[in-house]
C-alpha cells in the first residue's frame, strides 16, 4: 500500500532556492504517486484529494501551505514578474546612476587613495548591475512601459544642493561628505532591494536585490570605518 509523501520545505531556504527544490520534489512526489497509482486505496490521496502532498512555507508571519503535487509544481514555475519587480528594476537603474555620479567625482578631489579605491570599486560593480537590470527589462517587456517615477523620492538619493556642494570640495572636506552621502546612497538602495525581495514575485530580480543587500552592506562597513 502506497502511503502519503509530506515534504516539508524550510522557511530559512531562500525563495528562489527553495522554489526550485519545490518544483524537484514536486515531480519526484508526482513520480511515486504514478507508480502507486493502481492500489486505488484512498489512504494514498491527499487533503486535497488530488494524490500526494507538498507543505510550503507561507510567508513572514502567514502559515505553511498544504499543496497537492500538482499545484506545487505550478507554484515552483510561477515566477512571473509583477508591478513590483518592474518598479524595482526601472528605480534601481537610475538608483545606481546617481552612485556613478557621486563616484566620478572622486578622482582629483579626493585625499585618501582608499576612498578612490572604494570609489572604483563601487562603479566596477554597479555598472554591470545596471546592464543587467536594462537587460532584464528589456527581456519581460519592461522598456515599453511608459508608467513614470519621481526619482527624486527614491530614498538615499543625494539632492542637487549636496552634489553640488561635493563638485566645491577638496581634499578631507571632500572625503567626508562623499562617504556620508554615499553611505545614505546605500542605505536607500538596501532598502528599495528589501522592498523587493518582500512585494516581488521574479526569482531574477530577488537574485539581484539580494545581491544589492549583501555587497552594499560590506561596503557600507568599509566606508563607516574609513570615517573614524
Amino acid at each position: 500500500m502506497a502511503q502519503e509523501v509530506a515534504v516539508l520545505i524550510r522557511c530559512q531556504i531562500p525563495r528562489a532556492r527553495a522554489t526550485a527544490l519545490a518544483a524537484t520534489l514536486a515531480v519526484a512526489v508526482l513520480a511515486l504517486g504514478a507508480c502507486d497509482s493502481g492500489s486505488g486505496d484512498k489512504e494514498t490521496k491527499s487533503a486535497t484529494g488530488k494524490g500526494p502532498s507538498v507543505v510550503a512555507p507561507g510567508k513572514p508571519g502567514e502559515p505553511a501551505r498544504t499543496l497537492s503535487a500538482e499545484e506545487a509544481v505550478k507554484a515552483a514555475g510561477d515566477d512571473t514578474p509583477n508591478s513590483a519587480d518592474f518598479r524595482y528594476a526601472e528605480l534601481m537603474i537610475e538608483h545606481h546612476k546617481q552612485a556613478l555620479v557621486l563616484t566620478a567625482l572622486v578622482s582629483g578631489r579626493s585625499a585618501s587613495t582608499s576612498v578612490e579605491r572604494l570609489s572604483e570599486r563601487i562603479s566596477a560593480g554597479q555598472k554591470p548591475e545596471i546592464g543587467a537590470m536594462e537587460g532584464w527589462l528589456k527581456n519581460n517587456g519592461g522598456d515599453k512601459r511608459t508608467e513614470s517615477h519621481d526619482h527624486s523620492a527614491m530614498p538615499g538619493m543625494a539632492t542637487e544642493g549636496q552634489l553640488k556642494k561635493l563638485r566645491a570640495a577638496r581634499g578631507k572636506a571632500f572625503d567626508a561628505l562623499f562617504l556620508d552621502l554615499m553611505i545614505t546612497h546605500h542605505q536607500g538602495a538596501i532598502t528599495m532591494a528589501t522592498e523587493a525581495l518582500a512585494d516581488g514575485n521574479n526569482v531574477t530580480v530577488e537574485e539581484m536585490a539580494t545581491d544589492v543587500v549583501a555587497q552594499q552592506t560590506v561596503e557600507i562597513d568599509r566606508m563607516r570605518k574609513l570615517m573614524t
